[in-house]
């Protein structure tokens, strides 16, 4: 049996095929039915004013959005935090700016990492022309 701590309370639980315990699982569900029944009734609602007025969390809201449970579609005002700087977006998990950086960031370090395998190139080949000169020299 895979016994576990519940991340949300704390609680010891028999794992199955959820991560939390089912009395939280209830909670959950009481809260997705709460953010679909005010969604449906406020179609332009904005996620803080959904957080405000069910009382469930924008992390838990947000959780609910990328595992598809709320739909974004039929949600025009509703975005939720990109994971980087906290910026609403309605898409992916990052927002174009922080995707950008994040693609610049990474090309700076391929480059770092090309210019020093140059840089031990041509350490490599002065160190074997050192090499030779003392050869030389050693011979005679």
């Amino acid at each position: 049996m895979n016994l576990d701590n519940c991340p949300r309370c704390g609680k010891l639980f028999a794992k199955n095929f959820r991560d939390v315990c089912p009395v939280c699982i209830r909670d959950i569900d009481r809260e997705y039915q709460l953010c679909a029944d005010y969604l449906r009734e406020f179609k332009g609602a904005m996620i803080g004013e959904l957080s405000d007025q069910t009382g469930v969390s924008i992390k838990q809201i947000t959780k609910f959005i990328r595992e598809g449970r709320i739909s974004m579609v039929n949600a025009p005002n509703l975005s939720y935090p990109c994971e980087s700087c906290g910026t609403l977006i309605r898409e992916n998990h990052i927002c174009d700016s922080c995707r950008a950086r994040l693609v610049k960031d990474t090309n700076q370090m391929r480059r770092n990492e090309a210019s020093k395998a140059a840089m031990t190139e041509e350490e490599k080949r002065a160190a074997q022309a050192a090499y030779r000169g003392i050869s030389q020299y050693k011979d005679r």
